[in-house]
């Protein structure tokens, strides 16, 4: 394994169920060719971890931002700290993770107001976003086309893509990446079957989301990074070629996205 280069785009290993062992779940990620991780930020009081946890391993990367189910976190200072957060550590490498979840929250209002001043952050200091967006893609598509039209709209992924190849097209005409998530594997998902079928070769990434939504055969238990090879052999299926193809595509892509080698 040593060979293929994976780059897990999205994951959140300071949460308690990785305190006891998460030295093996990191030499289990290097054995399996992981040489590079983005982790997550859900809300601002995880930065301080998040720069300890990159300090102390040297293939974790992160973003800072505040989730959409936090929203009611967002305050007056929270955009000039998450400036200050993403220009004082060079391993900061994207701003997020933002978004809509109208799933879980029915505060629309409250998420578009926290949503805006970080999507206005990350074009002022030419960061890209990781996009949480669930049962409101066509609210974020309205808002990010708005941007767009005003030139103001930053690069960025729908990190965990759970929607339709239609939904998928709009996002893409606004030059954003789709990141498939181990949901990918599940039998029942069709559609996102499908968008793994079709998005073009430079315009996906591959994440686990961990320690959530484990991919086949993991299913059920704590997900953890060195499982993105099942999201990438099962997109491998489904694209009809092989593992180190969609390891170099997404590797080169995630690359392309949050710049790690500018940072070196």
């Amino acid at each position: 394994m040593s060979d293929i280069e994976l780059i897990d785009s999205h994951c959140h290993l300071i949460f308690e169920n990785f305190e006891k062992d998460l030295e093996d779940v990191v030499l289990r990620f290097r054995s399996n060719g992981v040489k590079k991780l983005v982790h997550a930020c859900c809300e601002l009081t995880e930065i301080p971890k998040l720069k300890k946890i990159s300090n102390q391993f040297k293939e974790i990367y992160y973003s800072v931002g505040l989730h959409p189910l936090e929203a009611k976190k967002w305050e007056h200072g929270s955009k000039s700290f998450l400036k200050r957060s993403a220009q004082d550590d060079k391993r900061v490498v994207a701003i997020g993770e933002l978004g809509l979840d109208f799933y879980k929250e029915e505060n629309k209002t409250q998420q578009i107001d926290a949503l805006i001043p970080q999507m206005e952050l990350a074009h002022e200091l030419k960061l890209p976003v990781i996009i949480h967006c669930r049962n409101a893609a066509n609210e974020m598509i309205e808002i990010c086309n708005d941007l767009f039209k005003k030139g103001k709209c930053p690069k960025g992924v729908l990190h965990c893509w759970t929607g339709t190849p239609k939904e998928m097209k709009k996002f893409l005409d606004l030059d954003f990446y789709i990141s498939f998530s181990g949901i990918v594997t599940f039998p029942k998902a069709y559609e996102i079957h499908e968008c793994a079928k079709i998005v073009p070769n430079d315009k996906y990434l591959i994440e686990t989301d961990a320690p959530f939504l484990a991919p086949v055969p993991h299913r059920g238990k704590r997900n953890e990074p060195a499982f993105v090879e099942n999201v990438a052999n099962f997109i491998a299926d489904l694209r009809s070629t092989d593992l180190i193809t969609i390891a170099e595509e997404s590797s080169k892509n995630a690359k392309d996205l949050f710049k790690f080698d500018l940072l070196s």
